[in-house]
């Protein structure tokens, strides 16, 4: 199958919309840019980032944007749009014909930005700077047709976060694979690791709700270690793997965790990150995979003495980790090209980059830079950060360049979610199922192979 991408409703409506606001500023007599709407390089640069307005991760953006504007003369006007509502205002100002310049945003929402024609095609060769991008950060970049729709900013990749007291409490080593970390995830729900005398530590922190696909989102460490995956590549398209013997596997130790050995956290079925936050720094579970973001935030309530960082163990098929991030995403019919390639020149240039880094503002929108020749452990002095690090750049991983995995990874998270909530559901029959719907998927969004 042609790996041409769909044009569907959103894309034509998109389409219009450029040309309304290619008409509207024929007037100003400036030059026309690559998108046919006309330019004019005196406008400014209305700047989006998903972070609630006031976080710390807004005001280090805020200082980026600033820093920007001093470094480049253009004016630019920050825009910190809810973590919650921010899918929900862009299709607003979509429907508006009035799209901001720049969106900063999640690595996973390229395909969905694409398919609806929301974001410029970024010419990789024609960005300064860009041979200092990491390969992996570009990958991220890069949509389903090959092309790339977003110039790379931040990436992250997952590690375990362990109570080292509850480890040393109960005896154990490090563990090096998924069953020992298993097995140290049933002490520590077993053998009550805090001394308090009461059943009430779970060993294993889980956001399993199939909201914005978390449990999909965290499985994928797990999953991609042991061999399996969700999809895989055949001839110019991709076709469902979840229901392969390895996937099937991975998905019963899952399954498991849950039913059998119950080393998972009360409520985790339905539990979002928010929760899993809460639940790990209030000292009722001691195994969390996840990002290094969280860093600062559990060395305050927690404390930095009380966890250690390592890498997630290495499973079937050796060590694996997701790696995401955040792209800044070039908006269809900014009146401003050249100053939004600027923007996002310097947002991945070193400058943009330490300061995204959090070092002098607090906030942390750069997890770990994109841009190679920035040593993130060294800038914060916490070597830490290098675990994430290095398991980003030897295991990490990316999604698959689908038109719009984030549909795929909700339909996983659904059919993931269904085994673990149902204990008594046969988990082959029950991935054949869900690998139906993904290839139902793959074939409405033309990416079956």
């Amino acid at each position: 199958m042609s790996k041409q991408l769909r044009k569907p409703e959103g894309a034509r409506r998109f389409g219009a919309i450029a040309a309304v606001l290619a008409v509207a500023a024929a007037a100003t007599g400036c030059s026309s840019g690559g998108s046919g709407q006309q330019q004019d390089e005196s406008q400014s640069l209305e700047v989006w980032i998903r972070q609630d307005a006031g976080s710390p991760a807004a005001e280090s953006a805020e200082a980026l944007t600033k820093a920007f504007a001093e470094e480049s003369g253009i004016d630019a006007k920050l825009v910190a749009v809810g973590v919650n509502d921010f899918e929900t205002k862009l299709q607003q100002r979509t429907a508006q014909k009035d799209l901001p310049d720049i969106v900063i945003n999640d690595t996973g929402q390229l395909g969905n930005l694409v398919t609806q024609g929301l974001v410029r095609e970024v010419d990789r060769e024609g960005l300064a700077g860009s041979a200092d991008l990491a390969d992996r950060a570009w990958e991220a970049a890069q949509g389903y047709d090959g092309k790339y729709y977003g110039v790379p900013f931040n990436s992250q990749a997952f590690a375990l976060l362990i109570r080292k007291d509850w480890r040393e409490k109960v005896g154990a080593d490090v563990p090096t694979s998924w069953d020992e970390l298993t097995d140290l995830a049933v002490k520590f729900t077993e053998e009550d690791p805090d001394g308090n005398g009461k059943n009430d530590t779970a060993g294993m922190v889980v956001p399993g709700t199939t909201t914005r696909g978390y449990l999909t989102w965290w499985f994928s460490t797990m999953l991609w270690s042991e061999g399996g995956d969700f999809v895989k590549k055949q001839g110019d398209g991709y076709t469902a793997a979840i229901d392969e013997p390895a996937s099937v596997e991975a998905v019963e130790k899952l399954q498991a965790m849950f039913c059998d050995s119950k080393v998972v956290q009360p409520g985790a079925t339905t539990a979002d990150t928010a929760t899993t936050h809460t639940v790990f720094e209030s000292g009722k579970g001691g195994i969390y995979l996840t990002g290094p973001y969280m860093l600062p935030r559990f060395d305050g309530s927690l404390g930095k003495d009380k966890y250690e960082v390592v890498p997630a163990p290495p499973g079937a098929d050796g060590q694996a980790a997701l790696a995401e991030g955040e792209n800044v995403y070039l908006m269809a019919g900014s009146s401003n090209e050249k100053g939004q390639q600027e923007f996002a020149e310097f947002a991945a240039a070193p400058a943009g980059q330490k300061i995204g880094l959090g070092v002098d503002n607090g906030g942390i929108i750069v997890r770990l830079p994109v841009n190679t020749t920035v040593d993130g452990a060294a800038e914060r002095e916490d070597p830490r950060w290098d675990v994430f690090q290095k398991v980003y750049d030897a295991s990490g991983r990316n999604a698959a360049a689908l038109p719009n995995w984030s549909t795929v990874r909700q339909i996983s998270s659904e059919g993931l979610n269904g085994v673990v909530s149902e204990c008594s559901r046969d988990v082959g029959q029950a991935m054949g199922e869900l690998a139906g719907e993904i290839d139902a998927e793959l074939e409405k969004q033309e990416a079956k192979g």
